[in-house]
């Protein structure tokens, strides 16, 4: 079993490569679109600009690559950068059109927050969405720790149209977002498990662990 941590020349893949290693899964860091389809599970990660990451992923051939790994049922994650890029369109800079393969959204804390420094950065807490909770068939599929503290570097948040998409809520100042979704085999969190420590890692063994098996 092999996961593709997905490589668009944006970030330093490394840290996630690292801790899906240290679980005992095999990983690569990949911009090949043949071996990104072949991979049992795949992983788009990311810190940086929207447009700058779509113009890359674009450049790459890695948009279809992308919503043709998704389309195929097997277990893909999005992590910060990456869960952004998975929606409809962002408002960082100009405009900019995402993968739209999640309806929604992406704005800016600037103009909901007054007094908060900008980026949010250091751990915050996630708390399970109750409308979400309901949706048996989906919930099941990923354990993130309830009212756990994660680690978050970001100024720009996700807001999915559907809000049986948002998985989890985090609140920064008087102004509660959504920190993570899951949509059918797409699991993406804004904030990294693989710089949270324990509870971080639970999240990368519970989710590819059991997609895999259920493939």
């Amino acid at each position: 079993m092999e996961i593709a941590v997905i490589d668009y020349k944006m970030s330093n893949m490394f840290s996630i490569k690292n801790a899906l290693d240290s679980l005992g899964f095999e990983s690569q860091i990949t911009s090949d679109q043949k071996k990104i389809l072949k991979s049992d599970a795949a992983v788009l990660p990311g810190v940086g600009s929207f447009p700058e990451a779509m113009r890359h992923l674009n450049d790459l051939g890695l948009v279809e690559v992308i919503h043709e790994f998704i389309s195929s049922g097997k277990p893909f994650m999005g992590i910060c950068l990456g869960l952004q890029l998975l929606f409809t369109k962002s408002e960082e800079f100009n405009e900019c059109g995402g993968l739209d393969i999640i309806k929604g959204n992406v704005e800016g804390f600037a103009k909901h927050l007054k007094g908060e420094p900008i980026p949010h950065v250091g751990w915050n807490k996630v708390i399970n969405n109750d409308l979400k909770q309901k949706k048996s068939g989906q919930t099941s599929k990923i354990i993130v720790d309830n009212n756990e503290y994660y680690y978050f570097v970001h100024s720009y948040f996700v807001k999915p149209d559907n809000i049986e998409d948002v998985y989890t809520l985090s609140r920064y100042g008087n102004f509660k977002f959504c920190s993570s979704i899951v949509n059918n085999n797409i699991f993406a969190c804004q904030f990294h498990p693989e710089k949270s420590g324990l509870k971080g890692l639970n999240i990368l063994k519970n989710f590819f662990t059991k997609e895999i098996n259920e493939v």
